[in-house]
């Protein structure tokens, strides 16, 4: 990768997107790439819009902001309302079905999976949604390394909450292998 690669991760506040996002950045600077994250959330801090921008390079960063997305990952409708016009034409879509029951325009990348409700199935809590879908985001998009991925998590999330969160990544890779065959 010699560009810069641009990710939003959006939904609502509460469900982990900036922890997320840092996880992200934590593991794009483990692979040795540059990189800027950002957030952004609304005056509730659960309920509320929340998002966190990602940008990974192996040149300088003179903009830290995302506007013309690589990959937007949704996981509300609100979200991916007011996100989708900003991804690039090439762009990988990614959406939780649970949360987001109308796409308006998709992707010719566009990936549909009930994160939320795997999660709740699956690892019996939504709270792993994030480390879910963006695990599943960074097989898709091979934007890090798995083994970065994983330290990120080891090295982000609280000690009690390590395995469960590993749990969710493996889960997540295993989801976007099957989702490709």
């Amino acid at each position: 990768m010699t560009q810069r690669y641009e990710i939003r991760l959006s939904g609502s506040g509460g469900q982990g997107l900036i922890l997320a996002g840092i996880i992200l950045a934590r593991a794009a600077v483990l692979d040795d790439h540059k990189v800027t994250q950002t957030q952004s959330y609304g005056p509730e801090s659960r309920g509320g819009y929340s998002r966190a921008d990602v940008i990974i390079s192996d040149r300088e960063i003179y903009f830290p902001e995302a506007t013309n997305f690589n990959c937007l990952l949704a996981l509300t409708q609100e979200a991916c309302d007011k996100y989708l016009f900003d991804l690039r034409d090439t762009g990988t879509l990614i959406i939780d079905t649970t949360y987001v029951k109308n796409l308006a325009l998709a992707a010719d990348n566009t990936y549909e999976l009930p994160f939320t409700e795997i999660a709740q199935n699956d690892l019996g809590s939504a709270i792993t949604t994030n480390v879910l879908s963006l695990a599943f985001l960074v097989k898709v998009t091979d934007i890090v390394s798995d083994k970065s991925l994983e330290a990120s998590i080891a090295r982000s999330v609280k000690p009690a909450f390590i395995d469960l969160n590993l749990k969710a990544m493996r889960l997540g890779f295993k989801l976007a292998e099957s989702y490709r065959n």
